[in-house]
């Protein structure tokens, strides 16, 4: 099969088009003929080397979600699931791939009104904004800013905060056109990467996908009881100290949390993505797929996301591969 490597830790150059053995389902696996990969913001911090630390190294096949036909099963899981349409999280085995294998108790049958290129465009970044929602005890009437919303992540978390009756879902992007296209997902308010524009309230939930230097002013936005969940570090972490802001404000009982699916058990991560399937099939959440590309155009992906031209997901697909 022709696969993307992550040959060294740098720039988008790194990724290149190899061949590699099809690979074969260990027990409790499935195999999946991939017909839609997701790009996400995560895949180009593994890249980079930004994740070394946690123990990512080179050598390895990104991507971490894909959709298509499961194809063979290992021992021990459902031979049902032969011939079906299903999206999967792969995890470290890589879906940058014309094959994948994934763990079966991660597959989700798709409806059929689902195409492969919306399944990984909701996919985990759906699943990730529902529950970071849910993370930041967010209830109906509440406002709520997402930061960074013009990603995968973002674009969900607006659809599913204004759909979940929230008060207010203010968003901060780079550009007015970006806003536009965030309020027609339900942002009614609209601010610039810096936090500034016609909004200057507080807030009671921030889902944070940037973190990095500035997120301690936006810990200062935050009203009474306010919670703060970050679900991704897209600038690089915040200040070692950024703790003082909330000490400051200790009067306040703010809360700050990080938020990684990880800590999901599978099964309601699937029940979950299943559940925000059928919302998308009967036509409540919209996939945003920014561009279809194929396989061997993996750098140009990358190169896209990291220039920041990116609204919703890249989807890769192994068409002309």
């Amino acid at each position: 099969m022709r696969a993307v490597m992550n040959q060294a830790f740098g720039g988008p150059e790194v990724l290149a088009v190899v061949e590699l053995p099809d690979p074969v389902p260990a027990p409790g696996q499935v195999l999946i003929r991939t017909e839609a990969i997701g790009v996400g913001g995560v895949d180009s911090l593994i890249r980079s080397g930004v994740l070394a630390a946690y123990g990512v190294t080179p050598g390895r096949i990104p991507g971490s979600e894909v959709a298509g036909t499961v194809v063979e099963v290992g021992e021990g899981a459902d031979t049902a699931w032969i011939g079906r349409r299903v999206w999967a999280f792969t995890g470290e085995s890589g879906g940058y791939a014309e094959l994948a294998v994934a763990p079966a108790a991660t597959i989700v049958a798709l409806p059929p009104n689902v195409a492969p290129a919306d399944a990984v465009t909701l996919g985990s970044s759906a699943m990730v904004a529902h529950f970071a929602l849910r993370h930041g005890h967010f209830v109906r009437g509440e406002s709520v800013l997402v930061r960074g919303a013009a990603g995968g992540i973002g674009v969900a978390a607006v659809q599913l905060a204004a759909r979940a009756g929230a008060g207010s879902v203010t968003v901060t992007t780079s550009s007015s056109a970006r806003g536009e296209r965030l309020r027609r997902l339900g942002a009614t308010h609209v601010l610039d990467r810096a936090g500034e524009g016609a909004r200057s309230a507080a807030y009671d939930v921030i889902i944070d996908i940037v973190a990095g230097p500035d997120l301690p002013s936006f810990l200062g936005r935050l009203e009474p009881n306010g919670r703060m969940v970050v679900v991704g570090v897209m600038a690089g972490p915040p200040p070692a100290d950024f703790g003082t802001a909330m000490i400051a404000a200790f009067r306040q009982s703010l809360s700050f949390a990080t938020f990684s699916a990880d800590t999901v058990p599978a099964l309601d991560r699937r029940a979950a993505t299943a559940d925000l399937f059928a919302a998308a099939s009967r036509g409540e959440l919209k996939a945003v797929v920014h561009e279809v590309l194929s396989l061997v155009q993996a750098v140009l992906a990358h190169r896209k996301m990291e220039a920041g031209e990116v609204f919703g997901r890249i989807v890769l697909t192994p068409s002309g591969a």
